[in-house]
């Protein structure tokens, strides 16, 4: 079968994040990328739901509440394990 050369631009960081991971899976991007389009053409369509991840509430109130927490002046923070660790057995 006769292969086409195809240009496409990709973000950097999503592309550096795709390939370490699909040559972890014995792939390279090429060949994903194909299997990719393959599917496209045996589904007749994106071979995937293509939607915003739905999140359970109780994920949804912890995300807020590290939102509050991270903003909130008061609550002290660590930049060192061993201090905290500290803290936790006073």
């Amino acid at each position: 079968m006769a292969t086409v050369s195809t240009q496409v631009r990709i973000d950097e960081t999503t592309k550096k994040q795709a390939v370490e991971l699909l040559e972890g899976l014995g792939l390279n991007l090429s060949d994903a990328i194909n299997m990719f389009l393959k599917q496209v053409v045996l589904h007749d369509g994106i071979p995937f739901d293509v939607k915003y991840p739905k999140f359970k509430p109780e994920v949804l109130e912890a995300m807020e509440e590290a939102k509050r927490i991270s903003r909130d002046p008061n609550v002290k923070g660590y930049t060192d394990i061993d201090e905290l660790f500290r803290e936790l057995d006073a």
